[in-house]
């Protein structure tokens, strides 16, 4: 019953990404720019023979709603287009660049939880400490720190002075690697390979820190509020009249209540970390979709934009999914 409930849930994202397709490739258009003008703008000088060839080639020189056309039904065979600018399929500059990207989403989502879930518990319980304060304070911090400081500020102290970490790239260029899925440390543990493995995770570790610590903050402050209320409930004070001791009262009884606002917000923050890796990416060259759709913006790139802000539109909507999913476990009074 529940897979059925699910796979309905998956139907209906499909006219949610035919409405973010449509909205996208009007408001792109809208954009000022030509991007035959900056296709041609590389070259010294084109003919108008040339730039109406060119114009028909994209079918630029057709109506928006014939433009549209094409590319809807293009999109629905699986084809996002090609790319104005890199001369190739957006489909598979899109697949080249989104493991990179995952890899660093999945670390960054793995360092903020391991940052927030001791600390949103530990304030919790043991509300207005000195731990709570420090905890809280540093959550302001995290907070107000943007990426683009806090991972200036990274390289400096462990790549530059300490020289304990990379700066740059996802792997050194004296180490070999198979790849499989695109995603290095993935693919490090799969072929076995340990040196990949131990030089892709110290890639990994400064963009992850970097762009994981905002997130870290968020989820332990909205823990430690829900954990707190949760402390208050009756069937908590009834647990402890019977004698639980306090790890079972707070683990096994007021956890398991307190992670439903928590899950939503990280399925939130996920949706936040993918499409918001761009300064993050950029600081530390991370080759991943980021970059690649500032460049396209630049560049007026249409098919790329379109069909990256489709990958990050379908991602969040899955995400979305597997948080209410998620819910129906911690809560099995929750239904889809």
């Amino acid at each position: 019953m529940k897979a059925i409930k699910i796979f309905e849930r998956v139907l209906t994202t499909i006219p949610i990404m035919f409405g973010v397709a449509i909205i996208v490739f009007f408001f792109i258009r809208l954009t000022p720019g030509d991007p035959v003008d900056i296709m041609l703008g590389r070259s010294a000088a084109a003919s108008q023979r040339e730039i109406e060839q060119l114009r028909h080639q994209f079918h630029l020189d057709e109506p928006l709603h014939a433009q549209l056309g094409y590319f809807l039904g293009d999109a629905m065979r699986g084809n996002l287009g090609y790319s104005y600018i890199r001369n190739k399929s957006v489909v598979d500059l899109l697949a080249e660049r989104l493991p990179a990207t995952i890899e660093l989403t999945l670390g960054s989502l793995l360092v903020s939880l391991i940052i927030a879930l001791p600390i949103g518990i530990l304030s919790a319980v043991r509300q207005n400490s000195f731990l709570d304060r420090f905890s809280m304070a540093g959550a302001f911090l995290g907070i107000s720190m943007p990426g683009f400081w806090l991972g200036i500020i990274l390289i400096l102290f462990f790549a530059v002075y300490l020289q304990w970490l990379p700066a740059q790239s996802r792997l050194g260029y004296d180490v070999q690697l198979q790849e499989i899925t695109g995603m290095y440390v993935l693919d490090s543990i799969l072929t076995g390979n340990m040196p990949a493995l131990m030089d892709s995770l110290k890639h990994l570790v400064l963009p992850s820190i970097t762009l994981g610590a905002g997130v870290a903050a968020i989820v332990a402050r909205v823990l430690r509020s829900s954990l707190l209320e949760v402390l208050r409930s009756d069937y908590i004070k009834l647990a402890r009249a019977k004698g639980a001791t306090e790890w079972d009262v707070v683990m096994k009884h007021a956890l398991r209540n307190a992670l439903i606002p928590t899950v939503t917000v990280v399925g939130l923050q996920v949706g936040v970390l993918l499409g918001g890796n761009m300064i993050v990416e950029t600081v530390f060259s991370w080759p991943g979709l980021g970059r690649l759709v500032v460049d396209a913006i630049f560049n007026r790139d249409f098919p790329l934009i379109q069909g990256a802000v489709m990958i990050y539109a379908i991602t969040f909507v899955l995400t979305n999914l597997v948080v209410d999913v998620l819910y129906t476990y911690l809560n099995p009074k929750i239904t889809l």
